[in-house]
């Protein structure tokens, strides 16, 4: 059995692209990185640590797909927003830029363990404020890395992207597919 190791509608949308065969299962861990960890790896290294989590929490006869989603800019990986205000402060800071989205996948099973990134990147219109109230005003920003989700209205807030789209919404699904044929 697959168990994906994400709460996320929309990875659970994306997997099944992929297979209707898998149960969720929601890693309850702290996302925490350690210190020595690069920037641009902190996407792989808590997909890790979410799989083994839920791997190791009564699912070891089991593959488990651990995943997490960054944008990445000014050298900073940004989350998802506190407040409307945190929100507002990331918007601007991608405004008219160029960022990156790294998504981060493990897939553990009892014979192997393998993690991979896939990164895309994602240009913004330069926003006005009003574009940016009328943003935050919609539900989108407060659940989504970087406050923004490219499959609802923030698709308005983007001039061009480079890479996989469904890497951006957070999953990469050409590439997991490949790498679970690995498992089977």
């Amino acid at each position: 059995m697959i168990i994906l190791a994400s709460n996320s509608p929309r990875r659970k949308e994306l997997l099944r692209l992929i297979t209707d065969d898998f149960r969720v299962e929601p890693a309850q861990v702290e996302e925490t990185v350690e210190s020595d960890i690069p920037l641009f790896e902190y996407p792989k290294y808590l997909a890790r640590k979410k799989a083994n989590h839920v791997f190791q929490d009564g699912h070891s006869n089991d593959i488990v797909i651990g995943c997490d989603t960054g944008v990445f800019a000014d050298n900073m990986m940004l989350g998802k927003p506190k407040d409307s205000d945190d929100a507002r402060r990331m918007l601007k800071m991608l405004s008219g830029k160029i960022h990156k989205v790294i998504t981060g996948c493990c897939i553990i099973s009892k014979k192997k363990e393998v993690a991979f990134s896939q990164i895309s990147e994602v240009e913004f219109y330069p926003l006005t404020n009003s574009e940016i109230e009328n943003y935050i005003n919609t539900s989108e920003p407060y659940d989504k890395a970087g406050s923004y989700g490219i499959q609802g209205k923030g698709a308005l807030l983007v001039k061009q992207i480079c890479g996989d789209y469904f890497n951006i919404v957070g999953l990469p699904v050409a590439l997991l597919n490949r790498r679970l044929q690995e498992f089977c």
